[in-house]
């Protein structure tokens, strides 16, 4: 057997996990793996902040389904790292998180840059834990993928000494064990279907869940053959393709929207993959009057607005199959949501040929879906476009709109780009972000450059923290502390080795995008964007009423 050491073993491990990218920043006392990945097959990607490096481990993970890897060194590294990987968590996508750290015989005193990241990192991963003995590694690198990629799936974070990475290890990675699909029992399958056929006025809310079990051939087809509408939620995009009769779109606006009136009215609300962390549900059954079905790899979280008279817990599509097999819906009216399609869909159009200028966000948002092909992804950072994207941008397939909205963390749409362009080289890949979120994480950039991804930003510009002066002035009456100045983000991209554009004019936005998109190299748009619309959207919504 060959000899090698602790960090050369780990290595190995995430080899035999299918690892193909670690994303992170090297450091001292990572050291000993770096210089073990030399010499293995998985792509090292040298990202300008730990952050950009955990948010492209996110995304890798949540498009993939496998986990995606970041690495930084101790302390300052491993803090950099935390928000990218909370946003995993609380987000439902697989990631393994490696940190270096001080040698053992130094933890038991003050120690510089010493921090216990076991402690630090325990509230935002579902595992964690250090390596203090080499011959551990390999069970602790099979538990942490794992945990990282089974139901809920999530974060988890490894620590490795720099004295026992550097230590002789004996061992083997171990053989990744298959999961067997669960099936939900036939007493709750059957209680379903009863209720289902009893219902007047059913809705189907459909969550990542249903994304992450591969489950949307299946809940089209249960949708259809049952006449039920269906409405996603912002990371539920695209299980119902938008262009079929019974899709709703996106709900989990915290105004009141066409669906709040579906939801007003139902008797009763199938939700599939639904989780609670998106949008909780005290907003739109307030008073638990609002009878639920629960189908989903896992129980029902315990919320009081969220009680399922019926809980259907196994894999999703067959769930949906077997209750389908048992409902009679014969003699029931249509349902009062399908009423609202025609509403929704007439909203939706009003932009359609607006010249405004400053862009209304509507406007952008249905460009660009005109142009983006159905299986091109979208990943959007957070902000007031977040709502509008949210609202406005519609999914064929899932996984094609990619927004944070469990831990909703500023600064994720260049590097997930980033994870995206590497997972699907041959899609078009467009960041949606606002001008804070830019600033964020614009340095990566240039490791998109570096190692030729080219995908298309697109500033939403407003010189302002759009959503917080949203909320102030929705609040208040007037906005505070949210206004600021930007560079030129034209000679920003350039200086880069880029490509800048600057939109003039509305008519100048999709031939920009199209020929932006055609580049070899990542481009940038400065979109100066109308965001008064965020405000008469608010009123608008307020007025909104619900007929029979």
């Amino acid at each position: 057997m060959d000899n090698f050491n602790t960090a050369e073993l780990l290595v190995r491990c995430l080899e035999n996990e299918g690892v193909e990218y670690i994303f992170g920043v090297p450091g001292e006392e990572n050291l000993q793996i770096l210089e073990a990945l030399k010499h293995s097959s998985i792509q090292f990607v040298t990202t300008r902040h730990e952050q950009g490096g955990a948010f492209m481990a996110d995304v890798y993970g949540r498009l993939t389904g496998k986990a995606g890897v970041c690495l930084s060194t101790l302390g300052p590294g491993a803090t950099n790292l935390m928000t990218g990987v909370a946003d995993a968590n609380l987000d439902r996508a697989p990631l393994v998180a490696i940190t270096g750290q001080v040698g053992t015989d130094r933890m038991h005193i003050e120690s510089h840059q010493y921090l216990d990241l076991v402690a630090m990192f325990s509230p935002v991963t579902k595992w964690n834990t250090q390596i203090v003995r080499p011959s551990n590694t390999s069970e602790i690198v099979r538990k942490a993928f794992k945990l990282a990629q089974c139901e809920k799936p999530g974060a988890v974070h490894i620590d490795l000494p720099e004295n026992i990475a550097a230590m002789p290890a004996t061992g083997e990675p171990l053989r990744r064990d298959s999961q067997e699909k669960i099936y939900a029992s036939s007493q709750s399958i059957q209680q379903a279907a009863v209720a289902i056929s009893q219902a007047t006025n059913p809705m189907i809310l459909v969550g990542n869940g249903a994304i992450r079990s591969r489950a949307s051939e299946a809940l089209t087809e249960f949708a259809t053959h049952l006449n039920i509408p269906v409405a996603n939620t912002f990371m539920g995009k695209g299980v119902l393709p938008y262009t079929h009769p019974l899709a709703l779109w996106t709900f989990g606006l915290q105004q009141r929207d066409f669906i709040s009136c579906g939801l007003e009215k139902t008797d009763l609300v199938i939700a599939v993959g639904y989780d609670l962390v998106e949008y909780s549900p005290k907003r739109w059954n307030p008073s638990g009057r609002i009878p639920i079905l629960h189908i989903g790899l896992t129980p029902a979280e315990i919320d009081s607005s969220y009680i399922p008279r019926v809980e259907v817990v196994g894999d999703i599509s067959d769930s949906l199959m077997e209750i389908l097999k048992r409902v009679n819906r014969q003699g029931r009216p249509n349902p009062y949501g399908l009423s609202l399609r025609e509403d929704i869909r007439t909203d939706y159009e009003e932009y359609a040929a607006d010249e405004g200028f400053p862009i209304k966000p509507q406007k952008l948002i249905y460009d660009l879906r005109h142009v983006m092909g159905a299986e091109d992804i979208v990943i959007s950072d957070v902000g007031a476009h977040k709502m509008w994207l949210a609202r406005n941008y519609h999914c064929v397939r899932p996984n094609t709109c990619l927004i944070s909205n469990g831990f909703a963390a500023m600064g994720i749409a260049i590097p997930g780009a980033i994870a995206a362009k590497l997972v699907y080289p041959s899609r078009k890949v467009v960041a949606a972000t606002g001008d804070g979120g830019f600033m964020m994480n614009c340095q990566e950039l240039e490791t998109a450059l570096r190692v030729g991804t080219a995908f298309v930003t697109i500033i939403f510009n407003d010189g302002a923290y759009g959503l917080i002066e949203w909320k102030q002035h929705s609040h208040y009456g007037e906005s505070a502390f949210v206004h600021f100045k930007n560079p030129d983000f034209v000679k920003l991209a350039e200086s880069m080795g880029l490509k800048g554009y600057r939109i003039e004019s509305t008519q100048d936005f999709v031939p920009v995008l199209k020929e932006a998109l055609e580049q070899a190299v990542p481009a940038v748009i400065d979109c100066p964007v109308d965001y008064r619309e965020n405000l008469l959207f608010s009123q608008k919504t307020e007025e909104l009423s619900c007929v029979m």
